[in-house]
């Protein structure tokens, strides 16, 4: 089996065990899952959570947001660490939504990378669950899975997405990535991979490739 057809097996293996492929950051607005992946970055998402239920109560618009003062937003931000730097980007990536885009996300790559602390991780995951467009979210849970698996073999970001993009089909990138998410928390763990009990190691998918 190449490459290729062996990546569409384990999406469909993965579609089965996980039929419901969502984003774990909660969100009402497009502007608030941009926020919360920002403050995802070095913190779990549960943490991302439990700090956006505060944080977008107090601040429930971009225009609040945009106002808000950097030090009580520093304040609230602080438990998902680099909290300086994230509440920066918050505040003036809010202003800079209402002022360069009305007020809405921007719909494409070149955009989004505009915006204070997006990279191509957080704008994939915005075209793809805001828009959905085709999109490769390489975050930590895919590129290990990835390598593992032996899809990529790279642990550059950029790369991974692009090797992804040439083996996944484009409608299925976006929810691929979810399900490794999960995936990666419940099986193809960082620490102690559950290669034993691995219903794609058992259905021959996985090369085991550790690394």
């Amino acid at each position: 089996m190449d490459t290729k057809k062996r990546a569409a097996a384990v999406v469909a293996k993965l579609e089965t065990i996980y039929p419901e492929a969502v984003c774990s950051l909660d969100y009402g607005e497009a502007w608030q899952l941009l926020f919360s992946a920002r403050l995802a970055a070095q913190c779990t998402d549960k943490r991302v959570n439990e700090v956006a239920k505060d944080l977008y109560a107090k601040y429930p618009t971009l225009e609040a947001m945009a106002d808000a003062d950097l030090a009580e937003l520093e304040s609230i931000v602080r438990p998902t660490g680099l909290f300086r730097t994230k509440a920066h980007d918050l505040k003036y990536g809010a202003a800079m939504l209402i002022s360069e885009y009305g007020g809405v996300v921007p719909d494409t790559m070149d955009e989004l990378l505009k915006l204070p602390g997006v990279g191509r991780k957080i704008a994939n995951l915005m075209l793809g669950d805001v828009y959905g467009k085709p999109a490769v979210v390489a975050d930590t849970h895919c590129i290990r899975l990835s390598n593992r698996m032996g899809f990529c073999d790279s642990k550059d970001p950029k790369k991974v997405e692009m090797q992804l993009r040439g083996i996944i089909e484009p409608e299925k990138q976006n929810d691929f990535c979810h399900r490794l998410v999960l995936f990666g928390r419940d099986t193809c763990t960082a620490r102690s991979p559950k290669c034993d009990t691995c219903p794609l190691k058992a259905d021959g998918l996985c090369p085991q490739i550790l690394s």
